[in-house]
């Protein structure tokens, strides 16, 4: 009995030290982010497309500038839903430096309220970064029927 108790105590110790450690090792982390990195600046994070007919497609430029001291580059973006498709820079976006993601939003099959988003991935300091497009879909003017043709 005596031996379980101490085994416990050691376990429960050991347990101790480690979560006490891996705390102590985060909040060291603290305080030591690259204050370097890219720093994204946006003109706008979120564009309002309005009302639109079903089946419009939507395309609006994101503009930003590089506030950071290292360059910025983006590994991927992704829209939320297929509908939503990005084109991004390749290339490094150097300090001071603007660029452009292009968003197309298509409509097809959509209605009501719409909040579209896509997520950049970078070494930015703002990463994921998260944009938004926002609008209504409305439904299609209807077309007049054609006569019946004899």
């Amino acid at each position: 009995m005596k031996t379980k108790t101490i085994l416990f105590a050691l376990s429960l110790l050991a347990a101790t030290t480690a979560f006490a450690q891996d705390e102590k090792k985060q909040l060291s982390n603290i305080g030591n982010e690259n204050t370097n990195q890219g720093d994204f600046k946006f003109n706008e994070e979120e564009f309002n497309f309005g009302s639109i007919k079903q089946g419009d497609v939507v395309t609006h430029e994101f503009d930003f500038t590089n506030n950071g001291n290292e360059p910025i580059i983006i590994s991927s973006a992704a829209g939320s839903c297929g509908c939503t498709v990005p084109t991004w820079p390749k290339e490094p976006i150097t300090k001071g430096q603007k660029s452009t993601i292009k968003v197309t939003f298509n409509s097809a099959g959509k209605m009501g309220m719409q909040d579209k988003t896509v997520t950049i991935n970078s070494n930015a300091k703002q990463n994921p970064m998260v944009i938004h497009m926002k609008g209504t879909v409305e439904k299609p003017a209807e077309q007049p029927a054609e006569p019946n043709k004899k």
